[in-house]
């Protein structure tokens, strides 16, 4: 299993649009809410300086994509 890195949200957010999410919406500046055509699941994006590992793991989860598919998709 591949080490999760630590990201800033700019890059998650390119990540997971590579990957065939959308930016819905930005809420204040405080999450970026994305959603994909035929997931029932949105993801919610801390706009922080960088994303926590766990948040990420939670976000890969949800999103059902594995930490190498991510890992390709930042490339």
């Amino acid at each position: 299993m591949a080490a999760i890195p630590l990201l800033k949200p700019k890059e998650v957010v390119r990540a997971f649009e590579k990957l065939g999410w959308e930016v819905a919406r930005r809420r204040r500046g405080s999450h970026i809410i994305m959603t994909r055509p035929g997931h029932i699941a949105t993801l919610s994006i801390p706009d922080h300086p960088q994303v926590a590992r766990g948040t990420l793991r939670s976000l890969l989860a949800k999103a059902g994509i594995t930490m190498e598919e991510f890992m390709e998709s930042l490339s």
